[in-house]
């Protein structure tokens, strides 16, 4: 039979206080109906003691999520329960969640109180919303620092007063998971009512260990986990929902039959929908969600992949609701990855012309971090051949400025000989593209130029690209350089050495 493992989504309240992450009322509403959608069994709505607009959001959210329990947090002060209450009792399922620390370094420097103080509080805190509503969970804040004993104690009186969820936080992040773990099964083999709660875990990343933590309390009889999407949170996050999801799914051979709720096809849409209205992009490397969570560029992978996915991936994109894999093409990727894609735009190639067209990938590839489609639509177009350096520049001069109409000296070598020519043009790339149609004696028009960065800083290296027309035929021609004259020279004797390729050159006798 299978383990519900109910899933706790604080993604509106903890996740909001990362900073700079506040929603207003309709964003947050916005994102509690995509919750609701993914499935999560417990959406915390928000703080609504915190500001009256923090009140009238989770009142909205109750309002309107009608499957999702809708949950608000308090301290153990009344004012903070009636806050709650009030705002979260028009939902379907509401629940008061109430929090009071209970470590020695808490009570000392933040409360001020003596353990018997707390505990006091403690209990008298849930027994008043309880008083108010039937579902109530109690947090001993800290947890993880809290002596062990103390803890027992705490937690075995706020049964006895009126709690179905005790969550055990990692308020700072401090646990590591064989510990953590090891605090789960204590509370459960301590604790003489503990059979009348949920054991939660409430994690925090800030030495990175907030899901190991989780999954480790997951294995030792926690069954709710409390987590937000993408991860966000106060300081460096919280456990992330997507990673702790489908972990359990993916890892059935360790997890056994623990599952959770969650449509996992929803996932992606939720990240991205709340990356969006909070403004936290995800980082690339992001497990389960970022840019590069399904991407491949090592040839090896690649090819493994293609073959059988399950050589490089653990999980299917699809599962996710992040559509296919995604093969990026690089100077380490390899020619089974490239020719996959070349079909999927639609080219089929021979043997040769794919070995050819491998080669002028791979030169490509060592000028640029990531090869696009339309690159590669370019060298499909260019007739998938290597292109022979007919011409190849030697040394180029050039003179320009306002009060002087551009000069270009260009010496370029063909086979064994070195050709020079000069020419003036409008500008200074004009007038080198003029130099070299005398030496070619080809004459090109010049339909399109374009210039991009292929790296950053003062140095960046250039790229340009040109189409030219020679006589009917319209080709494309590409150079890079640190000198953007430099590269218009190399793009325009790349389209003249195409020419040359399928014909007989002609070599001028200029000097």
């Amino acid at each position: 039979m299978d383990e519900k493992i109910i899933i706790f989504d604080t993604t509106l309240r903890d996740g909001e206080q990362s900073p700079g992450a506040s929603l207003q009322k309709n964003e947050k509403l916005e994102i509690a109906y995509q919750l609701e959608r993914l499935g999560v069994d417990v959406i915390e709505a928000g703080f609504p003691i915190a500001s009256p607009d923090d009140f009238e959001g989770v009142k909205q959210i109750a309002k309107n999520i009608k499957t999702t329990i809708i949950c608000g947090l308090s301290r153990a002060l009344k004012k903070d329960t009636d806050a709650v209450y009030e705002s979260v009792k028009y939902a379907k399922k509401p629940r008061i969640h109430v929090f009071l620390a209970t470590s020695k370094i808490h009570m000392q420097y933040k409360l001020k109180k003596a353990e018997d103080e707390v505990l006091r509080q403690a209990v008298e805190s849930v027994k008043y919303a309880r008083n108010l509503i039937g579902d109530i969970e109690f947090s001993p804040e800290d947890a993880s620092r809290t002596e062990k004993e103390f803890l027992y104690r705490v937690i075995e009186a706020v049964i006895n007063a009126g709690a179905g969820t005790i969550n055990i936080p990692d308020t700072v992040g401090y646990a590591i998971p064989e510990e953590f773990g090891g605090i789960i099964n204590g509370i459960k083999n301590n604790v003489p009512n503990i059979n009348k709660a949920i054991i939660s875990v409430h994690c925090h990343n800030d030495l990175g260990l907030s899901v190991s933590n989780s999954l480790a309390a997951v294995k030792n009889g926690a069954r709710q986990v409390e987590c937000t999407v993408n991860g966000i949170g106060e300081r460096a996050g919280n456990a992330s929902l997507e990673e702790i999801v489908m972990a359990i799914k993916t890892r059935k051979d360790f997890f056994g039959s623990i599952e959770s709720a969650i449509n996992t096809k929803e996932i992606y849409k939720t990240s991205r929908m709340v990356s969006r209205l909070t403004g936290i992009n995800v980082q690339p490397n992001k497990a389960i969600v970022g840019m590069n969570a399904f991407a491949h560029e090592a040839g090896i992978h690649q090819d493994g992949v293609l073959k059988k996915a399950i050589t490089y991936e653990i999980m299917s994109p699809k599962d996710v609701g992040f559509g296919e894999t995604k093969f990026v093409l690089g100077k380490h990727s390899g020619r089974h990855a490239l020719s996959k894609r070349f079909e999927k735009l639609g080219y089929k190639l021979s043997e040769k012309d794919l070995d050819n067209a491998f080669k002028q990938f791979k030169i490509l590839a060592d000028k640029k971090k990531t090869i696009f489609d339309e690159d590669l639509k370019a060298i499909a177009e260019d007739e998938m051949v290597v292109v022979l350096e007919r011409y190849k520049l030697e040394y180029m001069h050039i003179t320009a400025g306002t009060q002087e109409i551009p000069h270009a000296e260009l010496k370029l070598k063909t086979g064994k000989k070195i050709v020079s020519v000069r020419a003036t043009g409008d500008g200074p790339v004009d007038a080198c593209y003029k130099a070299i149609d005398k030496i070619t004696g080809i004459t090109g028009k010049l339909v399109d130029y374009s210039i991009r960065s292929l790296t950053s800083g003062k140095d960046a290296l250039g790229e340009v690209s040109v189409k030219v027309m020679v006589k009917s035929q319209v080709l494309i021609g590409r150079g890079s350089s640190t000198d953007i004259i430099e590269a218009s020279v190399k793009a325009y004797l790349n389209v003249m050495n195409k020419i040359a390729h399928h014909h007989k050159p002609r070599i001028s006798q200029c000097t």
